[in-house]
């Protein structure tokens, strides 16, 4: 079957836009709330935004390079929800209502 189900065509802008759409609401979030859970997920939402935009664009122009890049983002992206919710658990176990400016509860 060729052609849009109902007569839209989903080209590459729409994922584009879509990806900044993501990318900004992340940003509002992370620049907005205080609670570092929330500023984590908010960095991820960003970071999936981005990766939207590299996969539209290696699909729009056929190339590889872009699902490579995303990888590598992907990979990063885990290693820094490890080390986040490492460093969130700690915080909010020292002080459950705690915010992004109470790292000092980290100190030994």
């Amino acid at each position: 079957m060729s052609g849009p189900v109902s007569g839209l065509a989903v080209t590459t802008s729409w994922y584009l836009v879509l990806g900044a759409l993501l990318f900004l609401i992340g940003g509002c979030g992370l620049l907005v709330r205080r609670n570092p859970l929330v500023m984590l997920m908010c960095v991820e939402l960003m970071l999936n935004g981005v990766n939207l935009s590299f996969v539209a664009f290696a699909d729009r122009f056929g190339d590889v390079n872009g699902h490579t890049v995303v990888l590598f983002v992907l990979v990063v992206a885990a290693a820094e929800v490890v080390v986040g919710l490492g460093l969130v658990v700690a915080v909010l176990r020292a002080s459950p209502r705690a915010t992004a400016d109470d790292l000092s509860a980290l100190k030994g």
